[in-house]
C-alpha cells in the first residue's frame, strides 16, 4: 500500500468492511477544499439512507478523476478489480445493446465507488431483479431562466395534487440544483416506455391547470419563463442524480429527501455533504417509507389514451434514441420553419 493511501471502515449489513482509499487528501471541491476522504466519509455517514434509496439497482457513476472543475464521464460497467461485494446486471440499453451494469448492495459498494472520484450516482427506476420494469415514476421539475426555486416549489405542490387524483403517493426531493425531483413508488407491471406515458400524461394535466407557470415544450425556445416538466427523464437508461447523491457545484449540494411539511421554508443551498449527515441524525430520512405502499399508474394511461384521441400524441425523445413510433420531427420549431 502506497504511502499516501488508507483503509476506511465502512458498516453494513455484513458488519464492516476494509475499503481502500488512495489519495484520499486529493481535492474535489476546491472552493470549499472538500477531499475525496471527505466524500468517503459522508458515504460512511448516510449509508443506510443512501442504500435504502439507490441500492438494488442498475447505477451510473459520474466521476471526476480530477474534481468537479475537471474532465468527467460516465462509467456503467463493472471494472477490473472490483470488490466481490459489487455486483452487476444486465441491462438492455435503447439501442437494443445488452451490458452488464454496476448495482450498490451496501454501503462499502458506494465507498469503493468514491474511491473512483465518483461523485454523482446515477441509479435506474428499476430493480436489478427486473431492469426492464420501473418501480418508480419519476419526474423532474426544471425551472428555465427567469424563474428559480420558488416556482418550482408551486409546480410540484400541485404535481402531487395530480398525482393523488390518478392513485399515487408523491415524494420529493431537492436536485441539487435549482429544481425538484419527484418520485412515486408504483408496482413493477410496465416497461420503460409506458411509464414514460404516464409521466407525459401527469406533465400535460399538470401543464392544463398551471399554464403559465409548466411548460411540456421539448424546444428550449418553445418554453420560456416556466417550470419544464422533463418527461425524457423517465426513459430507459435515462436518469437523475439518486437521493443523496452529491452533486458537482461549488459548495457541494446533496440531492436531499424532504418531508412535504418542509418544502415551503426550504433552501436547497443549505443540503450540503457537510449539513446532511446531522440532518439525518436528528430528523431521519423521509423517504425511509417510499416503497410501503406502490401504486398502479392505471389512471394516467387512462389519461394519455384520452390525450392521443383528443390529438396529444408522442412527444420527441432524446436525440441519441432510435426514432420511435408515432414521433414528431427531431428538428427545433425555428429551424423546421427556415427550412
Amino acid at each position: 500500500m502506497t504511502s499516501d493511501a488508507m483503509l476506511l471502515a465502512v458498516p453494513g449489513p455484513h458488519g464492516d468492511r476494509e475499503v481502500r482509499l488512495s489519495s484520499p487528501t486529493r481535492v474535489l471541491y476546491p472552493e470549499i477544499g472538500l477531499t475525496k476522504l471527505d466524500v468517503a466519509r459522508y458515504l460512511i455517514d448516510v449509508g443506510e439512507a443512501f442504500v435504502t434509496a439507490n441500492g438494488d439497482r442498475p447505477v451510473s457513476l459520474q466521476r471526476f478523476p480530477a474534481g468537479i472543475d475537471g474532465e468527467q464521464y460516465f462509467s456503467k460497467n463493472p471494472p477490473k478489480g472490483a470488490p466481490d461485494y459489487v455486483r452487476a446486471v444486465t441491462v438492455t440499453y435503447p439501442s437494443g445493446r445488452q451490458h452488464p451494469q454496476l448495482v450498490i448492495d451496501e454501503p462499502a459498494a458506494a465507498v469503493w465507488a468514491a474511491q473512483m472520484n465518483t461523485i454523482v450516482f446515477h441509479p435506474w427506476a428499476s430493480r436489478a431483479g427486473e431492469p426492464d420494469l420501473p418501480d418508480e415514476l419519476r419526474i423532474d421539475l426544471d425551472p428555465q431562466p427567469g424563474t428559480d426555486f420558488d416556482d418550482a416549489i408551486a409546480v410540484v405542490v400541485e404535481l402531487r395534487a395530480v398525482l393523488a387524483e390518478a392513485g399515487l403517493t408523491a415524494f420529493v426531493k431537492t436536485s441539487g440544483n435549482r429544481g425538484l425531483h419527484v418520485f412515486a413508488p408504483i408496482e413493477p407491471r410496465h416497461e420503460f416506455l409506458e411509464v414514460r406515458h404516464a409521466v407525459i400524461a401527469a406533465a400535460r394535466e399538470l401543464e392544463r391547470r398551471m399554464p403559465h407557470r409548466v411548460t411540456t415544450a421539448w424546444w428550449k425556445e418553445l418554453r420560456g419563463e416556466r417550470v419544464f416538466v422533463d418527461f425524457n427523464q423517465a426513459n430507459r437508461d435515462r436518469t437523475m442524480a439518486g437521493a443523496y447523491s452529491p452533486r458537482p457545484l461549488a459548495h457541494a449540494p446533496v440531492s436531499c429527501p424532504l418531508a412535504w411539511d418542509e418544502l415551503e421554508n426550504a433552501d436547497p443551498g443549505a443540503f450540503t455533504i457537510l449539513t446532511v449527515p446531522e440532518r439525518l441524525r436528528t430528523t431521519g430520512d423521509p423517504w425511509v417509507n417510499l416503497h410501503a405502499d406502490p401504486g398502479t399508474i392505471d389512471v394516467l394511461l387512462a389519461w394519455w389514451q384520452r390525450d392521443v384521441a383528443d390529438g396529444l400524441g408522442e412527444l420527441p425523445f432524446p436525440p441519441d434514441f432510435p426514432k420511435m413510433p408515432g414521433e414528431p420531427p427531431r428538428v427545433q420549431p425555428s429551424r423546421a420553419r427556415q427550412e
